[in-house]
């Protein structure tokens, strides 16, 4: 094996010659994955002025100099373009936008957080969404401005996705 298997990082062999330069290239792979943060959300174009140690998200349609690297994450370097070719659980924050990218399922996902639950100071706040809730309806005493009320909070947690439609 020569390199990792997962970022492909080049392994230095026994003799080989000039061996900071394969561990140069590794380290430049790692400058830019460690801690990752890429400018912006996907772009299908390089910026025309990159500055030295930026990274983006390559979009669906590459071109110019990253043509043929969809989703690859893109670090400029002093060598010019770097590319990482991204693996399930990749994950960057978008300093425009302060969220993280993810990569999952074979695409990026923006802003998106998954989890069970959300648990604050110790105590769950949200959960697993509920079973849908029906408006009310018959009974022997009609309230309408209580109905109105009532499905007024019902339609604002079916918004959230709090509960079901």
């Amino acid at each position: 094996m020569s390199a990792t298997p997962r970022l492909s990082l080049p392994f230095l062999s026994a003799g080989q010659a000039q061996k900071e330069f394969t561990h140069n290239e590794a380290l430049q792979t790692l400058d830019f994955i460690a801690a990752a943060a890429v400018e912006e959300g996907p772009r299908s174009d390089p910026p025309a002025s990159p500055a030295v140690g930026s990274c983006y998200i390559v979009g669906l349609s590459p071109t110019g100099a990253w043509a043929g690297k969809s989703q690859f994450v893109a670090g400029y370097s002093g060598g010019g373009w770097r590319f990482i070719a991204p693996i399930e659980g990749m994950s960057a924050y978008v300093r425009t936008s302060g969220t993280w990218a993810n990569y999952r399922s074979g695409a990026w996902e923006i802003g998106t957080l998954r989890g069970s639950s959300l648990v604050i100071d110790g105590e769950q706040v949200v959960g697993g969404r509920n079973a849908p809730i029906s408006s009310p309806a018959g009974g022997t005493v009609i309230d309408s401005e209580a109905r109105t009320a009532i499905d007024a909070i019902l339609s604002a947690l079916r918004d959230h996705g709090l509960i079901a439609v």
